[in-house]
């Protein structure tokens, strides 16, 4: 288990930077969330992370700077801010998911689809798992 969270956080670094060369990789994740959930709030975000808004407030602002996201006013809540990738956010983010799906198309390809399914499910279920525990007590 190890050794596949090392590669996947190395394979992480290696995305962020095809994003962008100064992106950090912890920052992909909220650039991914954005991209799927276009219009997300600071708080929606603190929330689905699990950490505090003054973090996601920092990667928000670096993201700002990096010209990846926009803030704009909420028009239901004119205290709180709609978050949305920029133009060229949209267009570094989507070939850097389009690099990441060809590297597994690429590693993936001499498996049978019934093994690749399987391992869906299973990575699924894992994900699934930790975030209940995470969720309980500890």
């Amino acid at each position: 288990m190890r050794l596949v969270i090392r590669r996947a956080q190395s394979n992480g670094t290696s995305i962020a930077q095809r994003v962008h060369p100064e992106l950090d990789a912890s920052a992909y994740p909220l650039l991914a969330h954005i991209a799927e959930r276009p219009g997300a709030r600071g708080s929606d975000l603190a929330t689905f992370f699990g950490v505090g808004r003054a973090t996601v407030s920092r990667q928000l602002s670096r993201l700002v700077e990096l010209g990846l996201v926009e803030r704009t006013v909420d028009p239901d809540d004119s205290r709180g801010q709609r978050i949305t990738l920029t133009p060229d956010g949209v267009d570094r983010f989507e070939r850097a998911r389009t690099s990441r799906v060809a590297m597994l198309e690429g590693a993936l390809a001499t498996w049978d689809t019934d093994d690749v399914a399987q391992l869906a499910r299973l990575l699924n279920r894992y994900s699934a798992d930790i975030v209940a525990w995470k969720q309980s007590a500890h």
